[in-house]
């Protein structure tokens, strides 16, 4: 029998919500309350939205943690993000918590997202506590929404203990936290009494040595790589020898140079730590996520982090076209190989493989929407490269080629059902469920093979005026589909390099919808917009109209240039087709074909 003990003067527990139901917003108002903060500091809204990609598009991409104190009990809260595409994020970081608290908009109820997180935090066996944000929205059903949160834990098999969990109500956005909907409480003191009295403390083994599992991993430039996990037997101290147990059974020796913990925001430097505190190590150089740092006399290692597999891969490549290295700082191979391979090093959820062409390489990951954050966040760190369309990852199974599957949550008006169900039929979808509230909205269920979802949720938002939600879950492998067909449209190409005049664009405008306006530079072989036709039309965009002397008052047309689509880097990956590529540097974003030349 193991033996425990527990120590009680520390909570240990995970922020888990669907996208846009307030969790950051909620963890800002428990930083601000328990005076983690001076009088006159200076705080930004959405703290540990630290990412400039986070807070444009208002979602939490990578996990962090903070440390807060209330009546000399120290909390660590880690921040997960909320889609299905940071899976890896979210696994890992659940490593390190004894509880969670499932944040749940009172409006719009369990979302797929939260699905997702909850199952992992379930299958962990944490400790749940049930918090309703924004109860003040005049849309909030409450109890409707309770009921749907107890409905979500039984489909998730929770234990009977689970699903014996205490409900808050809670307005983060002005810090107030109730028992009961109806109390005048003005803070957040109740969710704080909460998380205290229900959340466990951490429990450990006395008679066991240091074990420490690696969760996540950040940079410094003084001390170099940082470990970053929890210590869930023993202790650690600077200066002490360890040994790094690796996932293949080999052992490493090494040296812990710095040691931190968390207070508020902040790394603080320490010189001990023990069983239940979360921490960063610093000294050790080969040391991956899922590792575990333990006692060199004896050392055990803990079970490691198992990520679900990846089912998108791209190529990136090095940007070989006309254009390239016109804006961007890291242009060849060796740079675009070394910032891929440093991602794999953080993100686990992301791998990375060399292929035949010494100056491609195959990224592969959970969703489009992770990939294309990589692409974006490489963008704005001065890289150039070029990115080809996503394919999904199959595997052979028994013999017979299996492709991924997703589950697909839509809610929208009941007019757009029709066409909702049309467009996911086309692509190989199936509808699972359907569920009319009688309130003039109605959520859809259908399992779609991943590749249908390339290049759909553009096409969702038109099709439903922007008044539809789409979530999608991971759902498994099931035998291919066989073939989807989803562009349905040709493209217009340039066929020359020059600069794209008014006149060009007026002249083809009856042509198709271009992506570029007027005064853009272009080349031959650049994708300038979608043909109205299936088949693609090389053009000459940089026509000009041949001037005489003759003038009349009437002879020059009015040239009116119908606006053209602006194409970022998503809507492009949906766009694209497999004879074309996507040029990305830190100025632009162009899609070109695979072969510049005309055929």
């Amino acid at each position: 029998m193991l033996k425990k003990a527990v120590r009680k003067d520390i909570r240990n527990i995970a922020i888990i919500a669907h996208v846009d139901h307030g969790k950051t917003t909620l963890v800002d108002a428990l930083l601000k309350q328990s005076g983690t903060f001076r009088e006159n500091e200076e705080i930004v809204e959405r703290i540990l939205d630290n990412i400039d990609l986070e807070r444009e598009r208002g979602i939490t991409i990578m996990a962090k943690n903070t440390a807060i104190y209330y009546k000399n009990i120290k909390i660590n809260i880690v921040d997960t993000p909320g889609h299905a595409d940071f899976g890896g994020e979210v696994e890992r970081t659940l490593k390190m918590v004894d509880g969670v608290i499932l944040l749940v908009d009172a409006a719009e109820g369990p979302m797929p997202q939260t699905r997702f997180v909850l199952q992992k935090a379930l299958e962990a066996g944490l400790t749940p506590l049930v918090v309703i944000n924004k109860i003040d929205r005049p849309d909030a059903r409450i109890n409707e929404v309770i009921n749907e949160i107890y409905d979500l834990f039984i489909d998730l098999d929770a234990e009977e203990e689970q699903l014996d969990f205490p409900i808050l109500y809670t307005i983060g956005k002005e810090g107030i936290a109730k028992e009961d909907p109806e109390d005048d409480s003005k803070d957040m003191r109740p969710l704080f009494e909460k998380i205290v009295s229900y959340m466990p403390p951490p429990e450990y083994n006395p008679d066991k040595g240091l074990q420490f599992l690696i969760s996540s991993l950040d940079y410094d430039n003084y001390v170099g790589r940082l470990a970053i996990g929890r210590i869930f037997n023993g202790t650690v101290k600077v200066g002490q020898e360890v040994a790094v147990l690796k996932r293949d059974g080999s052992i490493e020796k090494g040296t812990v140079r710095a040691l931190y913990t968390y207070e508020g925001l902040k790394r603080v430097e320490t010189k001990e730590a023990k069983y239940g505190d979360i921490v960063a190590i610093a000294g050790l150089e080969n040391i991956h996520i899922g590792d575990t740092i333990a006692d060199i006399e004896n050392p055990e290692a803990l079970p490691p982090i198992t990520v679900e597999e990846p089912t998108i891969s791209m190529i990136f490549s090095v940007n070989d076209s006309p254009f390239s290295g016109r804006s961007g700082r890291y242009l060849t191979s060796r740079h675009l190989r070394e910032r891929l391979y440093k991602e794999t090093l953080t993100n686990v959820a992301i791998r990375v493989e060399d292929t035949d062409n010494p100056e491609a390489f195959l990224v592969m990951g959970r969703g489009e929407l992770q990939l294309s954050i990589l692409a974006e966040m490489m963008r704005r760190e001065g890289y150039e490269f070029q990115v080809s369309k996503p394919e999904v990852i199959t595997k052979d199974i028994n013999g017979i080629k299996h492709e991924p599957v997703e589950r697909v949550f839509i809610d929208i008006p009941e007019e757009y059902i029709g066409t909702v169900t049309e467009k996911l039929g086309s692509r190989k979808g199936k509808m699972v469920n359907m569920i009319n509230h009688g309130s003039g909205r109605v959520r859809l269920e259908f399992i779609v093979p991943s590749r249908g979802l390339i290049g759909y949720r553009s096409e969702f938002k038109t099709d439903t005026r922007g008044e539809g939600l789409i979530n999608t879950i991971f759902e498994g492998w099931e035998p291919w589909y066989g073939d989807i067909k989803t562009r349905q449209n040709g493209a217009l190409v340039s066929d020359r390099k020059g600069v794209a005049t008014p006149y060009a664009i007026f002249g083809l405008q009856d042509r198709g919808v271009f992506f570029i306006p007027p005064g853009t530079e272009v080349y031959e072989g650049m994708v300038i917009g979608e043909h109205n036709r299936d088949k693609d039309l090389w053009v000459n965009i940089t026509r000009e109209k041949k001037l005489t002397n003759v003038r009349a008052a009437a002879n020059d047309e009015n040239i009116k240039v119908i606006p053209h689509r602006e194409m970022d880097f998503e809507k492009a990956i949906e766009w694209i087709a497999e004879d074309e590529l996507i040029e990305v540097t830190p100025d632009a974003i162009r899609i070109r074909k695979k072969n510049l030349k005309k055929p």
